[in-house]
Parts: structure tokens; C-alpha cells; sequence
């Protein structure tokens, strides 16, 4: 298989030879960008439709990863891909130094997602790692504290910033990430802490305010639901009490919508709507833009305003290309009603899972909401030991089953399945269908 582009009078070619494809990646990519492999031989895409792949030699899957949850309303949709086409076209990119219709409007059409009654505003950036130091950046200058709460089995990012709040051990590089950081217990109702319930979570908190802090915060990062953890949802009533412990020390309420906003957890666009809490900052991506390169920071006024004191600038934040991605993705999320479809075919899915939990012991629990679910793997279901192992062996097994999940979780016990928010009621039984047939093997 081959493909050509034509670039003037000549044509560009690109070699889908697979082991000429894997010698080159292992050639000439560095160590560090060579690590993120999940399959124990390597896994070609050649193109991608909706909700499915293809790989290299034609083989058809079912993306149940989403591109790690950046494809939200389904790969190549002719209306993102149209409005890329068209600005590419037209200006690929214009500084922010510059005015340009397409970021604006897209900032304006962001905003109205938002709570009501407040006055939001935007800060465009590349990724969401990138959100969430510019995040930290913009609590610690509103407040002028520096201390920051963040959740352990939490994941924000790979960046400098990004790592020094993420509590997943396989994530920080052992090179002194910046301090000011303190880590309480997740309330993760199936294996936490301190078990069910939220309030001695809340509690964690305020003893972590008192000892590991100087007493006063910038804030507390939470994910509405933990996505490389594990699929881990916030219990109710735990973001509005941990929202009122850091404002009572001066910090702020910031949420990482990354990996759970746009509609994913199919009752509300934002997964912070169902937690009766309005937050002060916002970080978002992956989603927003089906797979092209954006990100954002969403704050109240008051408090972005102490960061025009500064210069801060992304070499292609705003770039209206992206922008014109994102403003496509919200208008086929309302044409499509993809959030009333995540709401239902997630449910189905999860039904479907839970049935094989009755069945294989290895099946600790079945969680998630919409279309962010997860099955956790267990070596006894009464002790809840994880078990990585066989969590391994299914994955694999996925694949030959056309299956694309992804091994999550921090013992990687955990088999996630963020698909593209237009799997079909049709996709369900080929999905549990499959897995059974792993389980069955495995």
C-alpha cells in the first residue's frame, strides 16, 4: 500500500511498508517518543471513518480509545474536515498579535457552553498539558499563593507543570518536577482510601491544608472523572466540598474537562454540570478539536485579568485553522445530538459489560458514565488485588478481536473504552461480542 501527494511538479510518496514503517519509527524517533507502545508488535492506522480504523494490511477495528479521547465526533467527519480544508485554504495561521474572525467567534461559541450568569473568558493553547500549566500559571498569580492540591491517580499532562500534579507514578520523570504541591486521597468508591463515602475525603483535605501546605492555596485541580486513572467518577458531593475547603484558604476550583468534556459522559457537555459546583477555571482539549492540535483555558474574568500584567504567548494558540476545527465540532455535536447518543449507547455498552461480570470473576467492577467506561481486573474479587497481568493478556486479545482499548488505571488493571461519541447501538453487541470471546480465551 502506498500513498501520494503531488507538491507542485512532484510527487511526495509514503513507504506503508510495515517493517519499513517500524524500522524508521525506531530509527529515528527518540527514546522518550518511542515509549508510548501498548501492543506487544506494533499497531498500523492507515485511515479512519466514524468510529472505526483500518489498519495497513485492511483489518477493521473499533476505535473504543478515541485516539486517546481527542476524536470525539468520529474520524475524518466531512464537516471538521471540510472546515479545516477551507481555512487551510485560506490562512493557515495568523498570530494572535493579529485579529482574526474565526478564534473570536469560536471563544464566544465556547463561552455559551459555560454556566450562565458568569463572564468567561478564553486563553487558546495547543494541548492540554499546555492548559494546565498556563492554569496553575493564572490561580497561583490570581491568588499569590503558590501551594496547589491535586488528587492522587490523577493524570494532567506530560509537561514540566503538568507532571507536578499528576499522581501516577509511571507518568513523573524522576528530574525534580517543581514543588508547591500536595496530593490527597481520590474518593474512588471501589478501592479508595478510605472506602466509600466522601466525607472522609473531604476531611483529607482539610488535613492536608494544615500540614502539607503553608495554609493557604491557588487551588485544587480535580477531574470530574479520573481518565487515565481508571475511569474514576467523583462521587456526589465531593467537588462542591473540596470547592469550598480550597476557597476557604484562598484557592481556586480548577477542572480538567480533558479527557471528560464535550458530551462524553452523556448527561451534561461539561461533566463538572452534574456536581451543583461552578468552577473558576476550566482546562480543556483533546475533544474540542476531533484530533487536530487545540486547547483552552476557560476562566472567570476576575481571574484571568491579573495575567495581563505579563506576556504569555502560544505559537499557535488561536490558530484559526484549529479554531475552525472546534467551531465544526460544535455544530456537529448539536446537528448529531452526540451527547443524547453517548447517554444511550453507553448505557447499552455498560449493561453488556456488567452481564460479563457476572460471569468472569476476574471482572472486579464495571464503571463510567456515557461513553467513559471502564472494566477493572482483579485477582480476587473479596481482596481487590489488581491484576495487571491478565489485564495484559485480554489486551492483546482485544486486537485480534478488532477490538481498540486501552490498558489504564495505575497498575494498568484497567481496560478503558473512551470511543468517539457516534459508536452506534449497532457497535454494542460486535463490542461485547468481542470481549467475550477474550475472556473466554483469556
Amino acid at each position: 500500500m502506498s500513498d501520494n501527494f503531488s507538491a507542485g511538479n512532484e510527487t511526495i510518496s509514503t513507504d506503508w511498508n510495515t517493517d519499513a514503517i517500524v524500522e524508521r519509527r525506531n530509527r529515528f524517533y527518540s527514546a522518550s517518543q518511542r515509549k508510548f507502545v501498548p501492543y506487544e508488535t506494533p499497531l498500523i492506522f492507515h485511515h479512519g471513518k466514524g468510529q472505526y480504523l483500518w489498519d495497513e494490511a485492511g483489518n477493521k477495528y473499533i476505535d473504543l480509545l478515541g485516539m486517546n479521547v481527542c476524536i470525539s465526533v468520529g474520524h475524518a467527519h466531512p464537516e471538521v474536515v471540510l472546515a479545516v480544508q477551507e481555512q487551510v485554504a485560506q490562512l493557515t495561521h495568523c498570530t494572535t498579535m493579529f485579529y482574526h474572525p474565526v478564534p473570536a467567534q469560536y471563544a464566544e461559541e465556547l463561552v455559551a457552553t459555560m454556566p450562565a450568569g458568569e463572564d468567561w473568558v478564553v486563553h487558546f493553547t495547543n494541548s492540554g498539558a499546555e492548559a494546565i500549566d498556563l492554569a496553575l500559571m493564572m490561580a497561583r498569580t490570581h491568588t499569590g499563593n503558590h501551594d496547589v492540591l491535586a488528587l492522587r491517580n490523577s493524570y494532567h499532562g506530560a509537561t514540566f507543570g503538568a507532571q507536578s500534579i499528576t499522581g501516577i507514578a509511571g507518568f513523573r520523570h524522576a528530574v525534580g518536577l517543581p514543588g508547591g504541591v500536595a496530593f490527597v486521597a481520590e474518593p474512588n468508591q471501589y478501592r479508595g482510601a478510605y472506602g466509600e463515602g466522601v466525607t472522609a475525603y473531604l476531611d483529607d483535605i482539610e488535613r492536608s491544608i494544615q500540614t502539607a501546605t503553608s495554609g493557604r492555596l491557588a487551588g485544587i485541580v480535580i477531574e470530574p472523572v479520573q481518565g487515565y486513572g481508571g475511569i474514576v467518577s467523583m462521587p456526589d458531593g465531593y467537588i462542591a466540598g473540596a470547592a469550598e475547603r480550597v476557597r476557604a484558604a484562598g484557592g481556586l476550583l480548577i477542572i480538567d474537562e480533558v479527557q471528560s468534556g464535550v458530551g462524553r459522559t452523556g448527561n451534561h457537555f461539561w461533566a463538572f454540570e452534574g456536581h451543583d459546583v461552578v468552577p473558576d477555571i476550566v482546562v480543556m482539549a483533546k475533544g474540542i478539536g476531533n484530533g487536530i492540535p487545540l486547547g483552552a483555558v476557560v476562566a472567570r474574568r476576575h481571574v484571568a485579568e491579573p495575567m495581563a500584567e505579563k506576556f504569555l504567548f502560544h505559537t499557535y494558540g488561536a490558530n484559526p485553522t484549529a479554531c475552525a476545527a472546534g467551531r465544526a465540532v460544535l455544530k456537529v455535536f448539536r446537528d448529531e445530538a452526540l451527547q443524547e447518543n453517548a447517554r444511550t449507547v453507553g448505557a447499552a455498552l455498560k449493561a453488556r459489560l456488567s452481564e460479563l461480570q457476572d460471569r468472569y470473576e476476574v471482572i472486579g467492577d464495571v464503571r463510567g458514565r456515557g461513553l467513559m467506561l471502564a472494566i477493572e481486573l482483579v485477582k480476587n474479587r473479596s481482596t481487590r488485588e489488581p491484576d495487571p497481568e491478565t489485564t495484559a493478556r485480554l489486551f492483546e486479545e482485544t486486537r485480534r478481536q478488532g477490538l481498540v482499548p486501552s490498558k489504564s488505571g495505575p497498575y494498568r488493571s484497567v481496560l478503558r473504552m473512551v470511543p468517539p461519541l457516534c459508536l452506534s447501538l449497532d457497535d454494542v453487541d460486535a463490542i461485547a461480542d468481542g470481549f467475550e470471546r477474550c475472556f473466554a480465551r483469556v
